[in-house]
């Protein structure tokens, strides 16, 4: 699991810290790293929720 996460993200966020031109960039890495892993939380949850309504129903 650990080497698709890898796979999808870029590792060199230290680098990219250390060229920021201001403060506010780092906040926009954290963002931008945090909403992918989100959005696949997300629709791990709806599908879960799908699955779970559709089981119920039959």
């Amino acid at each position: 699991m650990n080497l698709l996460i890898a796979l999808f993200q870029d590792l060199n966020i230290d680098e990219k810290l250390k060229e920021a031109p201001d403060d506010y960039y780092s906040i926009g890495i954290l963002i931008g790293n945090l909403v992918p892993f989100l959005v696949l939380v997300a629709i791990a949850y709806i599908i879960y929720r799908y699955n779970k309504n559709r089981y119920k129903e039959e």
